[in-house]
């Protein structure tokens, strides 16, 4: 049974990256903070269903836009995290305020979206 590589190599430059985030982290923790930042995980996702959907435009178009809804909720993921570790926050009740603002405002945005496309 062979797995295909279009399947195995967003994984393994997903790991790749998370080691590079530990790696530089201890030299430079801004740059550890853009390498994590950057849009690293949307052309990995756009990669996976592009190959799963064999490139056809509409799927593409659905993913995407879907992917612009997404990011809303989690710069608010980020924001509150942010506020949390300001506030001194330990990091387990951080990540939980960050996913609990994170999923009342994806509820809220898909709920918005469901209104606007009635």
């Amino acid at each position: 049974m062979s797995i295909p590589w279009r399947d195995i190599a967003p994984v393994i430059v997903s790991i790749c990256i998370i080691i590079g985030v530990a790696i530089v982290r201890s030299y430079s923790r801004t740059a550890a903070a853009i390498m994590a930042t950057m849009p690293i995980n949307v052309p990995l996702a756009l990669w996976v269903v592009y190959a799963g959907a064999n490139g056809d435009r509409g799927t593409m178009a659905e993913f995407t836009g879907s992917m612009l809804i997404g990011i809303f909720p989690t710069v608010f993921f980020l924001v509150v995290v942010a506020l949390a570790a300001r506030a001194g926050w330990r990091l387990a009740p951080m990540l939980a305020a960050g996913y609990a603002v994170w999923g009342v405002c994806l509820g809220l945005t898909l709920g918005v979206r469901h209104l606007l496309t009635r």
